[in-house]
């Protein structure tokens, strides 16, 4: 595949360039590698479309996990504790998992335990490949990418997004790089509140 388009997001590429060098190389020779028509596998039952060879999002994701992994990048899950009182909430959001808990316990509320957990991570960088529906790029641009960065887990977010050249020889309801571009730009400059790249990919 090639990038076709880059977007940075409160100076994501320009941290990556000056601070992690090897590794925005190494995300780059990555989505080169991967092989496009490999992962045409899949056959279109939509009425539109029937028996058209699409893009398999499942294939697409094995084949950068694959890369991924061989290179030493691995998930990361990061556990938390909620509840349903607001008050509560602010005052635990900057503590450990196990603190969280506790304190929420102290007040005779409920524990209930959660967690994020992101596809890949190397030295305080996270990578998402998002070959899924719209909702759940958001939720990586606004809650995953910002949840790792105010836990002091990563530096800068990576999200990958076919194009929407791409997304249109896949099943209906991914999400594309140019649609999440301008919901990041509706936004404004300081949202979402974490230095990121975006990755427009193509075959």
């Amino acid at each position: 595949m090639r990038i076709a388009k880059i977007y940075s997001h409160l100076n994501g590429l320009e941290y990556l360039k000056v601070h992690k060098t090897p590794l925005l190389k190494e995300v780059q020779q990555i989505i080169r590698s991967i092989d496009a028509e490999k992962c045409r596998t899949k056959i279109s039952k939509e009425q539109k479309i029937k028996g058209k060879k699409l893009y398999s999002p499942t294939a697409v994701n094995t084949a950068f996990k694959n890369e991924f992994v061989s290179l030493g990048w691995a998930d990361l899950r990061y556990n938390f504790y909620v509840t349903h009182e607001e008050s509560v909430l602010r005052e635990i959001s900057s503590l450990s998992p196990e603190e969280q808990k506790k304190q929420i316990e102290k007040k005779g509320l409920q524990a209930i335990r959660s967690y994020n957990q992101t596809d890949f991570i190397k030295e305080r960088v996270a990578v998402e490949v998002q070959f899924g529906k719209y909702p759940f790029v958001a939720y990586d641009l606004f809650v995953k990418h910002v949840h790792f960065f105010v836990s002091n887990k990563i530096d800068v977010g990576i999200e990958v997004l076919p194009m929407k050249e791409m997304q249109s020889i896949m099943s209906s309801g991914i999400s594309y790089y140019e649609r999440e571009l301008m919901n990041i730009i509706r936004q404004g400059r300081s949202s979402p509140s974490v230095p990121l790249v975006i990755f427009g990919i193509e075959p």
